[in-house]
């Protein structure tokens, strides 16, 4: 990497949060491997781009979880109090937790998701659809520490983080997550988490690479927000997708994989790549149940119950904040 640049200060962005963006994309791509943070996939067009995953044939997870939510959603309702607050971290649409919605007597709907048009757009349709709850959308990264609304001060408190996104976490990450979601849910919370179990490597590749190409305009929409947000000059033709399955840590990596050898700016900056060079865009891993469990021991939380479809391809635990 050749770097030419002014500091980020003289770039002259927009806002605080296009400045973070612009900060951890010069950072990431400055590291050996390159790499780039999955949050960043989800703007308004990655984020439909991840809701046609969800509904391709490869792509079991989502599938998968509402089947289970759907089977075992009075068996889940009765764990949670009545006149809950849900609090949804990395909540996009709104499909799982209208399953949950169905068949509990909660108090409040708190949808956080780094889009803060999307999850406003969600909010509005559940509040059609479910005119009897409060729905207070929060606009922030859920992975760092936000507050809740005061509305909901006096609420028992449930999260609610399906979809399998614990596993884009490394796995000291996902403990820090999950102490902070129990330090912002509070003492006695409560947490449904939607955790992706390990299975035969032929399945994980497919839903990865779909036939569609879908999963390679998502991860290559990272560079076109580069490119929009933060004026930078990626030729997205010279890179393709790849995702491949890492036994040893039993993950999906993700990368995009530079086609030949080039130069990209960004921001008075310049990254060389060779050709073959690859940028780490996303993990996820793969749990068994015990695994999980043992995790979670180690954040502060203890699994009450567990719940898998037939085949056991995923799991939804819930979970009790402990001291």
């Amino acid at each position: 990497m050749n770097v030419h640049a002014p500091a980020l200060a003289d770039a002259h962005l927009p806002d605080e949060q296009t400045s973070v963006f612009a900060k951890d994309a010069v950072e990431d791509l400055s590291q050996h491997p390159k790499r780039l943070s999955p949050k960043y996939f989800y703007d308004a067009a990655g984020s439909e781009l991840f809701e046609a995953i969800t509904r391709l044939p490869e792509y079991y997870p989502t599938r998968t979880e509402l089947g289970i939510l759907k089977e075992c959603g009075s068996a889940i309702a009765a764990i949670i109090p009545a006149g809950a607050a849900l609090v949804e971290f990395g909540a996009g649409a709104t499909t799982k937790v209208r399953r949950l919605l169905e068949k509990s007597a909660l108090g409040a709907y708190v949808p956080v998701d780094i889009s803060g048009d999307f999850i406003r757009g969600q909010a509005d349709a559940l509040r059609r659809d479910f005119p009897r709850l409060a729905v207070y959308p929060v606009a922030a990264d859920f992975t760092a520490p936000f507050e809740l609304p005061a509305a909901i001060a006096a609420l028992p408190k449930v999260g609610f983080f399906p979809g399998s996104t614990i596993g884009n976490f490394e796995p000291h990450e996902a403990c820090r997550f999950l102490r902070s979601a129990r330090d912002i849910l509070g003492d006695g919370a409560l947490m449904i988490v939607g955790v992706d179990l390990e299975k035969d490597e032929r399945v994980l590749y497919h839903a990865y690479n779909d036939a569609a190409g879908v999963t390679a305009r998502f991860n290559l929409n990272v560079l076109v927000r580069i490119n929009r947000e933060l004026g930078g000059n990626f030729d997205l033709s010279a890179f393709t997708h790849r995702a491949i399955y890492n036994r040893e840590r039993h993950r999906i990596e993700m990368h995009l994989i530079a086609k030949k050898s080039q130069t990209v700016r960004l921001l008075g900056t310049s990254f060389s790549f060779r050709a073959g060079e690859t940028i780490h865009t996303e993990n996820s891993y793969k749990y068994s149940v015990e695994r999980f469990a043992a995790l979670a021991r180690g954040a502060g939380w203890k699994v009450k119950e567990t719940w898998t479809d037939p085949a056991r391809m995923f799991s939804v635990h819930a979970m009790v904040a402990v001291d």
